[in-house]
């Protein structure tokens, strides 16, 4: 059975965050606005982007 997979835009920039949330930003691999990346659903991925849920947008991919 395939793992479940999220995509996740970044929407807000990166400039404004607190410290904390810029690393976890940083971490996740986005460098640009509206650029798109997948993760995999596990509970390592739901934690971060909890943290950054205000510059993230997170569909089912």
């Amino acid at each position: 059975m395939a793992e479940k997979m999220l995509k996740v835009t970044l929407i807000r920039s990166k400039i404004g965050a607190v410290p904390r949330n810029r690393k976890i930003i940083e971490s996740m691999g986005f460098r640009k606005l509206n650029q798109t990346k997948t993760f995999p659903d596990n509970a390592a991925t739901q934690g971060a982007l909890r943290k950054i849920a205000p510059y993230v947008k997170v569909e089912e991919a």
